[in-house]
């Protein structure tokens, strides 16, 4: 599940409060052993309070990253990605 965890850092444009709140999710779900959708109703709460407390340190993070590298281009890194697969599964890019 974590490998769905993308790199939020250096990209332009800058990574939106979606994938930083989808980033804190996974990663929520993962360390909760959370499969489902959402969590039972006793741990509602408690899991909605993790995911917005690691969204915010997550964003706080990347807010204060600095880098010397160019910003890179997410369709790029994306296509990069999916060759790799192709490659990777043996299938047509």
């Amino acid at each position: 599940m974590c490998r769905n965890i993308r790199p939020l850092h250096n990209f332009e444009p800058p990574a939106t409060s979606d994938e930083v709140r989808a980033a804190a999710l996974q990663y929520v779900r993962k360390v909760s052993g959370t499969h489902a959708r959402t969590p039972s109703r006793a741990n509602q709460e408690a899991f909605d309070e993790a995911v917005e407390t690691i969204a915010q340190a997550t964003q706080h993070l990347l807010d204060h990253l600095t880098s010397s590298a160019p910003a890179k281009n997410r369709e790029e890194e994306a296509a990069k990605a999916r060759a790799r697969s192709a490659e990777r599964y043996n299938r047509p890019a």
